[in-house]
């Protein structure tokens, strides 16, 4: 009986050894989902945050816009201090919108629309052909 008492006592001893390096290795797998869940999501989600903002600041007097409910207006008047825009969605109709539910500006005053380079080029391929 006494051999079968210190086998008990070796695997409880191996088994404790064993756990303390594998408590670190456990966490290894988590520590490497949030890393791609951060490269893979949270990160362009920012970026794609701190472009609209960039869009929405640089709106001004003049440019077509694209709305949330994909409205498609010029901006006549842009509110100071608060987050309100005019747009013109049709002669004589404006519509106060918020800044933050303008998607896209078409095309500013001074800056024109231009195609992709692949667009233009299949373009030119068909008209010489």
């Amino acid at each position: 009986m006494s051999i079968i008492s210190e086998a008990y006592a070796q695997t409880a001893t191996t088994q404790a050894q064993i756990a303390e390096p594998n408590a670190l290795l456990n966490l290894l797998p988590l520590i490497l989902i949030f890393a791609v869940f951060y490269v893979f999501l949270i990160r362009p989600q920012q970026k794609k945050i701190k472009e609209h903002q960039e869009i929405i600041n640089a709106i001004k007097r003049g440019d077509e816009v694209v709305t949330g409910g994909g409205i498609i207006g010029k901006v006549s008047k842009i509110e100071e201090g608060t987050n309100l825009a005019h747009v013109e969605i049709a002669d004589g109709v404006i519509v106060r919108i918020n800044k933050a539910t303008i998607i896209d500006v078409i095309k500013n005053d001074k800056t024109e629309v231009k195609e992709p380079k692949a667009k233009t080029e299949k373009k030119s391929k068909k008209a010489n052909s």
